[in-house]
C-alpha cells in the first residue's frame, strides 16, 4: 500500500494530469491481473508445482474448496469489475475500505475488484428484495 501511495504521490507530482495517468487508471486493473496470474504461474513452469500435485490437490477436502472458491471469486471479480465501471461511486469506498482494512486490521491490498464484486452481489440481493 506505501509502494502504491508513493507511485501516486510521484506521478501526481511529476507526469501531473497527462495520459500516463488515465493510462494507469483503465488499464491499471487489468495489468495487475496479468502480473498475478503470471506469478502463480511461475511454480508450474519451473517444476516446483507438477501435473502430479495438480491432481492430487483434488484428493482433498481443502483442494475442492480452493477450486471453488476460485471459480467463485474469478466470478465475482468479473461482476466487480463492471459495477466499477457502471457505478463509479462504489469504487471510492472500495478503496477507502481497504486502505482502513489494510491500516486497522492488517489486511492486504488485494481486494477490491473482489469487494467489488461482493458489492455487486449484495445490491442484486437488495434490489431483488425491496423491487417486489
Amino acid at each position: 500500500m506505501i509502494i502504491a501511495v508513493a507511485v501516486v504521490i510521484v506521478l501526481k507530482l511529476f507526469a501531473g494530469n497527462t495520459k500516463i495517468i488515465e493510462v494507469i487508471q483503465s488499464k491499471g486493473i487489468n495489468w495487475g491481473v496479468t502480473i498475478i496470474t503470471i506469478a502463480i504461474l511461475i511454480p508450474i513452469a519451473t517444476g516446483q508445482i507438477g501435473f502430479k500435485d495438480l491432481f492430487d490437490s483434488f484428493k482433498s477436502l481443502s483442494g475442492w474448496v480452493g477450486l471453488s472458491a476460485g471459480i467463485l471469486v474469478s466470478i465475482l471479480s468479473r461482476k466487480g469489475v463492471g459495477y466499477m465501471s457502471q457505478d463509479p461511486q462504489i469504487t471510492v469506498s472500495l478503496v477507502f475500505g481497504t486502505i482502513l482494512a489494510v491500516a486497522l486490521f492488517r489486511g492486504i491490498a488485494a481486494g477490491p475488484v473482489i469487494a467489488s464484486g461482493i458489492a455487486y452481489i449484495a445490491m442484486q440481493t437488495i434490489t431483488f428484495f425491496t423491487t417486489k
